[in-house]
């Protein structure tokens, strides 16, 4: 599967050039450092996924219908 498949093309797209960047030149510990810094952006954007989740819910029992 190709990269432009995985990620569309959008330019500037922050993901799209991380996915693209070469990893070769990098050392084994720079590696780990990456996927630690990863895991760490995964966290938090699963934690914002949380919240906005539970913001969605108290709208929606706040508004629901009686």
């Amino acid at each position: 599967m190709d990269l432009e498949d995985l990620f569309p093309s959008k330019p500037g797209d922050p993901l799209v050039e991380l996915a693209k960047q070469d990893l070769d030149p990098m050392s084994i510990e720079e590696l780990k450092e990456r996927i630690e810094a990863l895991k760490a952006e995964i966290l938090r954007v699963e934690t914002h996924m949380a919240r906005a989740q539970s913001h969605r819910s108290a709208a929606e029992e706040l508004f629901k219908k009686p």
